[in-house]
């Protein structure tokens, strides 16, 4: 069996795998860009809490640090329409957490075949040379 077989029975065995991680992205996008423009605009707890407590206002005197962020108060800056700026912020979102799952399965993958290319008496990677 040559390297390309090899792939293509991998492919074919984790296929259930592959839908759920499809379908799993596509929920979480259409959740993101669909849904989340309509998510609560009531305070959440502890926005509450400082409310009852009396230091809310305190805290607003302040600047709040997520100003500086990319997506502050979870909008695009230079989009005006509210929901549509929720929405397009969600599906950032989404972006940027599938990249960042990629990149640790990749860096994962990547040290699971070093450590299976290491000498297994001393834990050492081996040298190719």
């Amino acid at each position: 069996m040559n390297m390309s077989e090899d792939k293509k029975s991998s492919l074919k065995k984790n296929a259930p795998l592959w839908i759920f991680a499809g379908a799993a992205l596509v929920v979480a996008t259409l959740l993101a860009v669909f849904l989340s423009p309509f998510a609560s605009s009531s305070p959440d707890g502890l926005e509450k809490v400082a409310e009852d407590k009396g230091f809310l206002k305190a805290a607003e005197d302040t600047e709040p640090s997520w100003t500086h962020s990319p997506l502050p108060d979870y909008q695009v800056t230079r989009i005006k329409n509210e929901k549509v700026s929720t929405g397009v912020s969600g599906l950032i979102g989404v972006l940027i957490t599938v990249a960042a799952g990629v990149l640790v399965g990749l860096l994962a993958l990547g040290l699971g075949r070093v450590w299976k290319k290491s000498d297994p008496g001393s834990g050492n990677p081996v040298s190719e040379t």
